[in-house]
């Protein structure tokens, strides 16, 4: 079976090309990423790329709650001015205590994939379903383009009677672009502390930058009188990106996986790594309207290619003549509503509990280095994973380099994490691996909710100060870092280690993970 999307630079949403393959048996799902360097245009502009299947974003995964996915990865980079190892990291899955080996995280979870190499991933979905996405998560190599989709389908699904369609054309992935590659921008960087801010933003991998030619829109086509689960992932590197789709209010249904009271507004602000359902009504008059997806991330003075209003798509209607709207390109209404964090509501109520730890973390850039300290503690990659060390005997705090930045927690606890008000109003994107967390405070709003908070893997923190709260009820070494890639790379980062006997006791890896590290340390430098 072969499961098709396209997203070249003439991407349709209704266009495929690159096929993604899937062997279905019983409950298991089996998909192969060939990790490949393609010559891609995304916004007009051709480079090299580090794609899945020759495509950005790369097809997706598609599956139905309950499966198990078998990802396999094989390691097909060549270009040398690119990260020729990968890893794959399945943002917002949550892995069990005896699977965390598989969960991604290179030095934390496991090594990367040495160029050449395979590996296959297990991933059990569990009870989960909603919209999630996968990328690498080898230093800041998702820039180069290894990035796309997971949905898993809820049979069952709650909202259901809320939409009419939901399939692969109602997915809207947004991302930011780069012209240049990472290494010579990560490089760029580390020498002046100056994040690099992206030559355009994509809808469905497709762009325009200032001066660049006309690549066609990508295109959303609508039935009159038909309502539209639409499922919105920014997978960006840096970019927020402000969701609206003229003359369409957006009813929020699902936010990270969570199912949501549904909640009417006219744009969302979407932060690096968030994602959200929305069911659009195509209730107006057959026409072409504009899907505006604007972004900011940093000075456009610094990148002349750069222009936020450019970064859109098309909402067709069947019936409609195939041209651009006639409508000015706007960044979205003026007066519209808002998204407000605090407001979400999820479905199943689930209070965030008294908290049993607490933890404070103070986020401190070193003015012009790229350096992020969580702390006072700048976090740097270890040679040895964080649960090879685990599996090897028991640990301490003190089993870790103070680089580490390794919490580690007691086992069936609630654990309370505060990010202070701060100065720095560029909202950090957090992201925990391997669970969720209710947010009780958003940084977006001095409302204290313990008793229904929204619970998501991404939260803003900075501004106003955030206050999350999470179980420990899911033993392993968790990633929680900023999503804006170029932030964790430069120390932006911590693990949240939880009850690491357990682990220890639990966990048996397999060989093909046992097998890793040997084979990336053993690598000269130009192929990790």
């Amino acid at each position: 079976m072969h499961l098709l999307l396209a997203s070249t630079a003439l991407f349709s949403l209704l266009k495929p090309t690159v096929g993604l393959a899937v062997e279905s048996r019983a409950n298991v799902k089996a998909v192969t990423l060939d990790i490949v360097n393609a010559q891609l245009s995304p916004d007009g502009f051709s480079r090299s790329t580090v794609v899945a299947n020759g495509s950005y974003p790369g097809p997706p995964i598609i599956a139905t709650k309950g499966q198990t996915l078998l990802v396999t990865v094989n390691n097909k980079l060549t270009d040398p001015s690119m990260r020729r190892s990968t890893a794959l990291n399945f943002d917002g899955i949550f892995f069990s205590t005896t699977n965390t080996y598989n969960e991604g995280s290179p030095f934390v979870n496991m090594c990367p994939i040495a160029p050449g190499a395979s590996y296959t991933y297990e991933v059990p979905l569990g009870d989960q379903a909603g919209t999630f996405w996968y990328h690498s998560e080898l230093s800041v190599q998702y820039v180069d383009g290894l990035r796309g989709p997971i949905i898993i389908y809820d049979p069952q699904d709650p909202m259901k009677h809320l939409y009419d369609i939901d399939d692969l054309s109602t997915i809207l992935q947004v991302g930011d672009w780069w012209h240049n590659s990472t290494l010579p921008l990560l490089t760029g960087y580390e020498a002046t502390g100056i994040v690099p801010v992206s030559d355009s933003g994509t809808v469905n991998g497709a762009g325009r930058f200032n001066g660049g030619p006309e690549v066609a829109w990508a295109v959303r086509n609508v039935v009159a009188g038909k309502r539209y689960r639409l499922r919105i992932i920014n997978e960006s590197a840096r970019n927020v990106f402000t969701m609206s789709i003229d003359q369409h209010p957006l009813t929020i249904i699902e936010t990270d996986g969570v199912a949501t009271q549904p909640h009417t507004v006219d744009t969302i602000e979407m932060l690096a790594g968030q994602r959200y359902s929305v069911v659009l009504n195509a209730n107006q008059p057959v026409d072409n309207y504009w899907i505006n997806a604007p972004f900011v991330g940093g000075s456009p003075a610094r990148n002349l290619n750069q222009n936020a209003t450019l970064s859109r798509a098309i909402l067709r209607y069947e019936g409609a003549p195939i041209t651009d709207p006639t409508t000015p390109m706007t960044l979205g209404p003026v007066n519209g509503t808002a998204l407000v964090e605090a407001d979400l509501r999820p479905v199943i109520t689930q209070a965030a509990g008294t908290p049993d730890v607490n933890i404070t973390l103070d986020l401190e850039v070193v003015a012009g280095q790229a350096i992020w300290n969580v702390n006072n503690v700048s976090y740097v990659v270890p040679k040895v994973p964080t649960l090879a060390k685990v599996l090897a005997g028991p640990v301490t705090e003190a089993s870790f380099n103070t680089t580490e930045n390794t919490f580690i927690l007691p086992a069936n606890k609630n654990i309370q994490i505060s990010f202070p008000p701060t100065d720095d109003d560029d909202a950090h994107p957090l992201h925990l691996h391997g669970n969720n967390f209710h947010v009780v405070k958003s940084m977006s709003s001095d409302v204290i909710n313990e008793v229904n908070p929204i619970r998501r893997d991404v939260v803003a923190v900075g501004g106003s100060g955030t206050v999350i709260r999470f179980r420990t009820d899911n033993p392993g070494p968790w990633f929680f870092h900023c999503h804006i890639f170029w932030h964790k790379q430069a120390g932006l980062a911590t693990v949240m280690l939880v009850d690491p006997d357990t682990v220890r006791a639990k966990e048996k890896p397999s060989k093909a993970w046992e097998e890793l590290c040997p084979a990336y340390d053993k690598l000269p430098e130009d192929q990790k």
